[in-house]
């Protein structure tokens, strides 16, 4: 099988993180639910992996580190933090379903800044007009999910402090191989799975704070804190914490995190851009195949949409899954950006890469479509 859907979850891990996985599963039981061994030795991983993830993402306190289940529910503490019904909310035109269901749910006035699909001097543009009248909350993806299409965010995030507006980044698929800095954007949230980039196990994910950033609890019970209280603890990380933690994922996740930092962001995204520039030279030589790409690599991460002319994206997704390739098709959970695309009736083909895929992957999915497009 040749995997081309890390957009979605990555499949080949570092041999530490599965093996870390496994040796919590018998080794360790939950931070905070006793003295003894295996609790303490819980509790000493989640603070080796909040650590981990302060250091890599530019979080001065460990603490204001949260672990999530996933993005999506990173994304649900960041909006309810600042976000009520009819409240303005701006967010790019390229945002996931984990961004504008939340707020659908809310009853917000959402805004999107659209603009040309790898124009980021237009998207900025689109923000600072959209930035004109009240606004709680700004909202963006760093890297589109569709697309790969790297939005200005660090330029995004100085508009946002000028004019005084909470910023919130949505690094699902940024985290691991683009800079990222809590710090350094002056966000109110960083939100991000972690079983993309950063190549820990599903049911993981980080929502990284700024100080006295103190959202509303989606659940509420234990902590293994402040346990004579019956209102959840008014600290963190233990206020969004409530329940038995995954310390097998977080375990798995540390040894990811290690992993990103050892081999460099930089050195993963030069290797993903690679293979998105060699895919995008071998399907746009197919013909009737129309490829979304950018001519400037530092505009696009490891993701890449294309369409076929007469087919449609679903069944070609499966054609090439039943040859042994894994792509994925359709609308990817992100209707608003296929439709600031013009695909939303079409959707696309996505192939997304990691740090372990190679040249000869891209080229066997490129001859195998090849395949299927023939008369």
């Amino acid at each position: 099988m040749i995997y081309l859907d890390s957009a979605a979850t990555t499949l080949q891990k570092p041999p530490a993180v599965p093996r870390a996985a496994a040796w919590a599963m018998s080794h360790l039981t939950t931070p905070g639910r006793g003295g003894h061994p295996p609790a303490m030795g819980a509790a000493e991983t989640a603070f080796r992996c909040r650590q981990a993830a302060a250091d890599l993402f530019g979080v001065p306190d460990p603490e204001q580190v949260v672990f999530t289940f996933n993005a999506t529910h990173a994304l649900n503490l960041a909006i309810r933090a600042l976000v009520g019904a009819g409240d303005r909310v701006v967010i790019s035109g390229w945002e996931h379903n984990a961004v504008t269901r939340p707020l659908h749910a809310l009853g917000a006035e959402v805004i999107p800044a659209r603009a040309p699909l790898f124009d980021r001097q237009a998207q900025l543009d689109a923000f600072d007009q959209a930035l004109k009248a009240e606004t709680k909350a700004v909202i963006c993806t760093h890297v589109s999910n569709v697309f790969g299409f790297v939005l200005p965010v660090e330029e995004l995030a100085g508009l946002c402090r000028r004019k005084g507006v909470p910023f919130v980044l949505d690094a699902s698929q940024s985290a691991g191989c683009l800079p990222v800095s809590l710090e350094e954007l002056g966000a109110a949230f960083v939100a991000m799975p972690g079983h993309k980039g950063l190549y820990g196990p599903q049911g993981t994910g980080l929502l990284l704070c700024a100080a006295g950033m103190l959202p509303p609890p989606l659940l509420a019970g234990g902590t293994g804190s402040m346990s004579a209280l019956q209102a959840m603890p008014d600290f963190l990380p233990d206020r969004l914490e409530a329940g038995t933690h995954n310390i097998p994922g977080i375990a798995g996740l540390l040894e990811g995190l290690r992993y990103v930092r050892a081999r460099g962001t930089e050195r993963i995204l030069r290797h993903e851009q690679a293979l998105v520039r060699r895919a995008a030279a071998r399907l746009s030589a197919l013909p009737g195949v129309e490829v979304f790409a950018s001519d400037a690599p530092a505009e696009q991460a490891g993701v890449l949409s294309f369409r076929a002319a007469g087919r449609d994206c679903e069944e070609l997704g499966e054609a090439l899954g039943r040859r042994g390739a894994a792509l994925r098709a359709g609308l990817h959970c992100a209707p608003e950006a296929h439709r600031s695309a013009g695909t939303l009736e079409t959707g696309t083909v996505r192939l997304s890469v990691s740090a372990f895929n190679t040249p000869a992957e891209i080229d066997r999915a490129a001859q195998l479509l090849a395949h299927i497009l023939r008369p």
